[in-house]
């Protein structure tokens, strides 16, 4: 997606980081075999964020914790991904995808074994970063693996089939974990990812593409003080956005500004590089940081449906904690039907067209929530959240086969792990900002108290702003989201 494209390298000439010419010919085994290998390897990533939170009431006691302690079990994990998932990225690119994701899902499995027999609260959380890390390679290196696997022409449909599996492993999560609580307990939470890493393990090495990194990453160098700094900047930025939960004290102020300085300083030591993490170049390009920016803006605004919807389907409606999980899994169930459909409508329409579709839907759906009358019941809630997670499951499919449509062979690691990032960082700042938009709305310090009429105030009040996120996303799509035939690489 960089204006300035390579002469000597165009789109499609280049070997890729397997060792498969890009476009020029189809890499070894069957597609639908590589297809299920990556998504098993997303639909383990995604069901590692979401299961482990429904334990911690369940994990406060078996370990005599706090919540506050017990919190650590979830934001280990998430520190780890978002910290390593572009290095994660760049590794793969330079020293080959396929070996480096065979070592990201054995690290998942194998972490998965030592949570599950975790002797203490401590180890357990030691175990969930370890994991982290193993998900951070499986996310950054799962979408860069669509380029060497698919006809270019069903890209949209890969894109959509792996949205479909992330957004299962995200339903799948609460009521899967609430089974294994109910049944052979906590250490089954962790221990179920084991059968699920080993068949992964076996599909990827069976059927996904090998051979040697391209001539390209070759002759680059892996650039440790760039990752280091921006492990760094994310990690205290990350615990911002989750220790204050959208009340900057001292603490998190502290943290924003180490934030702010290390973003200067990795910038500074980009720039100086000779192989540089990424590109600054690569982000100033208006399509690719258009596409960047929405990755991370859309999922900001998701996240007040599990945010808010829980204190508005409780409070307001009255419903009870299992009628809750149910509804909500309602928005994430769409989702999964709408990704493959989605694929579709982007190989048939294009990314713009479905991306501005798909935005549209969210909007109009924000608006309704916005307009929402508490008389309405689960029903008059449960429709328009349907119209924008349907609405999302087209823009995250269009927009993620849009940046990484023609990305160089060279590149597909370290974009994909942006990718990710953005959306990351979209869902950390989500919860905290939306968060704190919510409890100012219902005036009230504690959500879980305020009477029916504050948190259905809150409610609207806080979709009202999702409305206007959305809108100038797609204000961002209508200006600089290229049609197919316009697409460019980084």
């Amino acid at each position: 997606m960089n204006p300035q494209r390579d002469a000597k390298n165009p789109v499609g000439a280049g070997q890729d980081g397997a060792g498969t010419a890009c476009g020029a010919s189809r890499p070894p085994g069957p597609v639908r075999g590589a297809l299920a290998a990556l998504s098993l390897s997303m639909l383990l990533s995604s069901l590692g964020t979401g299961i482990a939170n429904v334990g911690l009431p369940t994990l406060a006691r078996a370990f005599d914790a706090s919540f506050p302690q017990v919190q650590w079990i979830v934001l280990a994990y998430l520190l780890a991904v978002t910290t390593l998932i572009v290095g994660a990225g760049r590794l793969g690119d330079l020293f080959g995808r396929r070996r480096l994701l065979l070592g990201g899902v054995l690290v998942f499995t194998v972490a998965s074994v030592l949570c599950g027999l975790a002797p203490s609260l401590w180890w357990l959380i030691a175990a969930r970063a370890v994991q982290g890390l193993g998900a951070a390679v499986m996310m950054a290196l799962t979408m860069a693996f669509v380029g060497e696997t698919v006809p270019k022409d069903r890209t949209g449909r890969a894109m959509g089939l792996l949205g479909t599996m992330s957004a299962t492993g995200t339903a799948l999560g609460p009521s899967l974990g609430g089974l294994l609580l109910a049944g052979p307990g906590w250490r089954a939470l962790f221990l179920v990812g084991v059968p699920l890493g080993l068949l992964t393990l076996l599909l990827a090495h069976r059927f996904l593409p090998g051979g040697r990194p391209g001539s390209g990453a070759g002759r680059s160098r892996f650039d440790h003080v760039g990752t280091l700094l921006l492990a760094l900047t994310l990690a205290a930025y990350a615990l911002a956005m989750t220790v204050g939960r959208g009340r900057f004290g001292g603490l998190g102020l502290a943290l924003l500004a180490a934030a702010a300085v290390g973003a200067v300083l990795f910038v500074r030591a980009e720039a100086r590089a000779e192989s540089p993490l990424v590109r600054l170049s690569t982000l100033r390009d208006p399509v690719f940081g258009a596409g960047l920016a929405m990755s991370a803006l859309v999922p900001t605004v998701m996240m007040v449906t599990l945010v808010v919807g829980p204190f508005y389907l409780s409070r307001t409606l009255g419903l009870g904690e299992a009628l809750v999980g149910l509804v909500l899994s309602a928005g994430p169930l769409v989702a999964a039907l709408t990704g493959v459909p989605a694929g579709r409508g982007a190989d048939r329409f294009g990314t713009r067209r479905t991306t501005v579709a798909g935005l549209t839907a969210m909007a109009g759906g924000c608006a309704l929530l916005a307009l929402l009358p508490a008389t309405s019941g689960v029903f008059g809630y449960v429709l328009p959240i349907a119209v924008v997670t349907s609405g999302y499951a087209l823009f995250q499919t269009a927009n993620n086969t849009a940046v990484m449509a023609d990305v160089r062979p060279e590149q597909r690691g370290v974009v994909s792990g942006l990718l990710n990032l953005s959306r990351n960082l979209g869902l950390v700042t989500g919860a905290s900002v939306m968060g704190a938009v919510f409890a100012f709305a219902s005036a009230t310090t504690d959500a879980a108290t305020a009477s029916p009429g504050a948190t259905a105030t809150g409610m609207r009040t806080t979709f009202a702003v999702a409305a206007v996120a959305i809108c100038l996303a797609l204000a961002l799509a209508w200006r600089f989201a290229p049609p197919v035939a316009a697409r460019r690489e980084p």
